[in-house]
């Protein structure tokens, strides 16, 4: 394992935070004596700052203001006689802290007995003034930290397994690779308390033909972009740079409080991690981040391998539909563009994720039964006459026929889109003659985006249509070919789909 860690102080060399405590009382010189007694006093290595009010409400305003103190003294007999007893009740209940240590002093003992404000009130010790001495005192100020000490820890452990319970809805609705390595990296640096502005996990691997690929297990921060819908989070520049950089072995010259380290996991790949901290880190989160990049993402890589399969198929999908459109003489981009636009209704319509993912690999199978047409027929110039338009028409169900025996939620959805996408509203379509919501909802969506798209692209026998004549006919076919509601998100969408259409134009188009 190569490690480079910028120069980044020592936990030890560090000023650490002295402990807060809090003397509450209208004598000024019992705050001097005890802050005099306390002067040369260490917790843990931490010293102490003594804070001072001189009445209950001053006091509650301190506590208030400084909800990490961790002891607080208080005269019982302040501005009233049971003003420190009164501020007590209000800690508690009013601040909701029960992590403080109260010590409550008295200089009339006998005004409040020890038994009953004990029994009482929700405090940690009861002294007179007269009983604290300069060695007891440090004995009691000892105690009472260390007591607060052990109270945060199980509080912050508390609040540490409420973070992974909570944390592990938005690992498991991850969807893809990239996004569950993301949501716990996150959760890693929310657990650790590590303030970053970015943070990326990058393999990268040297394939069969030797080309070197980057690929994202996980990123964190505002830099996270995405090269497209079909692909996960680019690498910015300057990281591109720094992950090369560690790679080469080259040596240490990171910004201040950067971490970059490089592991081997395997012969030909190896993983960076970089991160860009607003404080350097202790030894504990640099341990656990190198545990992360080291063993979690030698999970990454075997997950990698599988949804790289995945999308290899998915993308396949995608070759054939291009391969029908080519033989059909439909040489654009015309599946690539349907699938983006069919997810995007979809969304908008509400859909879950799930739906919407498959209906974005789905939908480029929409044609696969023209494989089965004759070429007589698909490349005839002008009109079909109604032998040969009887055939065409059977591309529906050849289409249904090849994909219908599947068990892959893809191709099925891709089988009923096949098979209904020609089906029309008011049931005059093919091939079933299907009627308003009898058709499926992902052969409405189909019909919409199919006709929008087929009608804005360039073809042989056609030029392509401006963007007024489409939406003129959307209108008119609404609730007769198309399902109104579709139609009128369409509309209201249509500049979305032009987008699309720029960002994936046909070859013969010059956008």
């Amino acid at each position: 394992m190569d490690f480079l860690l910028d120069d980044v102080p020592s936990i030890n060399d560090e000023v650490l935070t002295p402990w807060k405590v809090a003397v509450i009382d209208d004598e000024r010189d019992i705050f001097e004596v005890t802050r005099l007694s306390l002067s040369r006093v260490k917790v843990d290595g931490r010293p102490l700052e003594l804070l001072y009010a001189n009445s209950g409400q001053s006091g509650f305003d301190l506590i208030n203001s400084h909800p990490d103190i961790a002891v607080a003294f208080i005269d019982v007999v302040m501005e009233s006689p049971e003003a420190g007893l009164l501020l007590v009740d209000k800690i508690r209940s009013d601040l909701k802290n029960h992590a403080l240590r109260i010590i409550l002093r008295t200089g009339q003992p006998n005004q409040h007995p020890e038994e009953l404000v004990i029994e009482s009130y929700d405090i940690n010790d009861y002294k007179a003034k007269t009983e604290l001495t300069n060695i007891k005192l440090k004995t009691c100020i000892y105690a009472a930290i260390r007591s607060y000490r052990d109270i945060m820890t199980i509080s912050n452990t508390q609040l540490g397994m409420e973070k992974v319970i909570s944390s592990s809805q938005a690992v498991l609705r991850s969807r893809t690779l990239h996004q569950f390595g993301s949501a716990v990296l996150q959760q890693l640096l929310d657990l650790l308390n590590i303030q970053s502005s970015e943070v990326y996990l990058v393999s990268q691997s040297i394939d069969l033909y030797g080309d070197r690929v980057n690929h994202v297990l996980a990123a964190t921060g505002d830099n996270v972009q995405l090269d497209d819908q079909l692909n996960g989070p680019l690498l910015p520049d300057h990281v591109r740079e720094l992950v090369n950089f560690a790679n080469a072995g080259g040596e240490n010259k990171l910004p201040d409080f950067a971490f970059l380290a490089r592991f081997q996991v395997g012969e030909l790949a190896s993983n960076v991690l970089y991160a860009s901290l607003a404080h350097p880190l202790d030894p504990l989160q640099t341990k656990l981040l190198q545990m992360f990049a080291s063993n979690v993402a030698l999970v990454f890589e075997a997950l990698y391998t599988k949804e790289n399969i995945q999308e290899t198929q998915k993308e396949l999908l995608l070759v054939i539909g291009d391969a029908i459109e080519q033989r059909s003489k439909e040489t654009g981009m015309h599946v690539r563009r349907v699938a983006l636009m069919c997810e995007l209704l979809a969304r908008k319509l509400g859909q879950s994720p799930e739906y919407c993912e498959t209906i974005r690999y789905a939908s480029p199978l929409h044609d696969i039964g023209k494989i089965g047409i004759p070429e007589t027929i698909l490349h005839k110039h002008g009109k079909l006459d109604p032998d040969e338009w009887a055939v065409m028409q059977t591309h529906a169900e050849l289409g249904y026929q090849l994909l219908k025996n599947t068990k892959r939620v893809i191709a099925k959805m891709g089988a009923i889109i096949a098979r209904d996408h020609h089906e029309k509203w008011d049931g005059s379509g093919y091939p079933r003659g299907l009627k308003g919501q009898d058709i499926p909802l992902e052969a409405r969506i189909m019909a919409v985006v199919d006709v929008i798209d087929a009608l804005a692209s360039r073809r042989s026998y056609k030029e392509a249509w401006p963007d007024e004549a489409i939406i003129t006919l959307l209108k008119a076919e609404r609730g007769r070919h198309f399902d109104p509601d579709i139609v009128d998100l369409a509309l209201a969408t249509y500049d979305e789909f032009v987008a699309i259409r720029r960002q994936l134009p046909d070859r013969n188009e010059h956008v």
